[in-house]
């Protein structure tokens, strides 16, 4: 299928032109799969520098965690808005213009003299990586539309998300041991540049799915609320459990739910043009997915955090060993996503993703039985290994069902609002699963974490057997 094509007519002087020759759809998914790779892989690359960034410029305890939530909270907040831009101004745009500014944040990050100077580049970094994620998935979507080819292609893209947590792991220590902790930054920087260069080159100038008119309005009003909501929620989730900022957190809460409240009824009522057209939720495909995507998040997607917890501060594991020990987990999600590229075009959505979530609660239940002198294989990594084989299994399906059952035009909002949803369940399930280990010490409180984990997981595999469509449900058109 050929994607790369431009309009015969110029709209502004009726000449016509030739038709671009086309990129392959093997080299836009590695382009998409390049971009992905950049943003999963800053994620965790700056987790394991946190210690040294602080020592060097003079974060204290409490101020060190915004290198993180600096990024988190404009990330998660600018998702939806640039899903929806995706869809209005094409991926190439977004995608270059998102690499761009995550490039040049790096840049800064990587340069900065001073805990402000570092905190503001990482907020920067987020916006730039909210911009290009929706991106990723619009390109796969546009360069596949055989729906066996675009679930292997999907499936893939699962992968590398996979390969880069892995990475970032394991070369964030590697790098701030041998080269220190500003080249955790800037590693990304030609990297960045090779991929958003690639792109300007390979990418048409507008989508070729596009069915939006030239010139519709942008909810301006309808970002503002949304994004705002979003980061006030992730602030006040990834706050909530620390000390002295209680207060602070619950008002961030609050104003989170006013804020989205007013979002939602903007779209309804009053937007004429709306962000999120709340059709979007009618969808069976779309809302399962998300539901599904959310149970999965929170346990999934936060284990990263109370593994390296738990290797670190029960069995006292260095740094740069507990980076390792997260490599079962990621090799498993890559040979599940691997395996789930072929089973989602047999099984169906359905089916594939309720056993793979079934699987992934397996998993963290075996992991719940370990205690204060746990052995590595049989205690750690095996249980890695499964709960990661089944999340693997289990993604690839599950942005099917989010992506593959609406109109083409709204692709871009859709990937938005499945990110959205991931990085949101993430902080949640960062903020609670480990205020639960926290409050019961020691191993014990691990154990527990990880049995809410399997019982989260477990009732996603249900939300899935019963909710989600055996298929994804044929598109939508506009008009529809």
């Amino acid at each position: 299928m050929s994607v790369r094509t431009e309009r015969d007519a110029n709209p502004r002087n009726g000449t016509t032109r030739r038709p671009a020759k086309a990129a392959t759809p093997g080299l836009l998914l590695l382009l998409a799969c390049g971009a992905m790779f950049l943003v999963i892989l800053d994620a965790t690359i700056v987790s394991v520098a946190l210690p040294a960034i602080g020592s060097e410029l003079g974060f204290t305890a409490a101020e060190l965690g915004w290198v993180v939530n600096a990024y988190t909270l404009t990330f998660a907040g600018f998702l939806l808005l640039g899903g929806r831009l995706a869809d209005l101004f094409g991926t190439r745009l977004l995608l270059v213009t998102g690499l761009v500014v995550f490039t040049v944040a790096n840049l800064w990050s990587g340069l900065a003299a001073d805990p402000a100077q570092l905190v503001t580049a990482r907020a920067v970094q987020g916006i730039g990586g909210a911009l290009l994620m929706p991106a990723t998935l619009t390109v796969v979507h546009q360069a596949y539309g055989d729906p066996v080819r675009r679930a292997r292609a999907l499936g893939l893209w699962s992968m590398v998300g996979a390969v880069g947590a892995a990475a970032g792991t394991v070369l964030g220590g590697v790098l701030t041991d041998v080269f220190g902790w500003r080249w955790v930054f800037g590693i990304k920087v030609p990297i960045g540049l090779a991929v958003a260069v690639t792109g300007w080159l390979m990418l048409p100038r507008r989508a070729a799915t596009e069915s939006a008119p030239a010139r519709r309005r942008i909810d301006v009003i309808g970002a503002l609320l949304v994004t705002a909501g979003l980061a006030a929620l992730v602030h006040g989730v990834v706050t909530l459990r620390a000390t002295g900022t209680r207060d602070a957190a619950f008002g961030s809460l609050a104003g989170a739910v006013t804020l989205l409240v007013l979002f939602l009824v903007h779209q309804g009522r009053w937007a004429r043009d709306p962000l999120v057209p709340l059709r979007i939720f009618t969808n069976r495909s779309v809302s399962s997915a998300n539901v599904v995507v959310f149970g999965l998040g929170v346990a999934y997607l936060a284990s990263p955090v109370l593994l390296a917890l738990y290797l670190q501060q029960v069995l006292h594991y260095s740094p740069t060993r507990a980076g390792f020990g997260f490599l079962p987990s990621a090799f498993a999600v890559m040979i599940g996503a691997h395996l789930s590229g072929r089973l989602t075009p047999r099984w169906g959505t359905r089916r594939t993703a309720a056993v793979g979530t079934a699987v992934s609660a397996a998993g963290f239940l075996w992991l719940s039985g370990i205690g204060a002198h746990s052995a590595f294989l049989m205690d750690i990594a095996l249980p890695s290994l499964l709960f990661g084989l089944g999340a693997g299994v289990a993604f690839t399906p599950i942005t099917v069902a989010a992506t593959g059952g609406i109109d083409p035009s709204m692709t871009g909002l859709a990937s938005g609002l499945l990110n959205t949803t991931r990085q949101v369940a993430t902080a949640l399930g960062i903020a609670v699963l480990t205020t639960l280990a926290e409050a019961r010490g020691g191993a014990p409180g691990y154990a527990l974490a990880f049995t809410v984990s399997a019982v989260i997981t477990l009732l996603a595999s249900l939300a899935a057997a019963v909710w989600m469509p055996p298929r994804a449900e044929p598109a939508r058109s506009s008009a529809a």
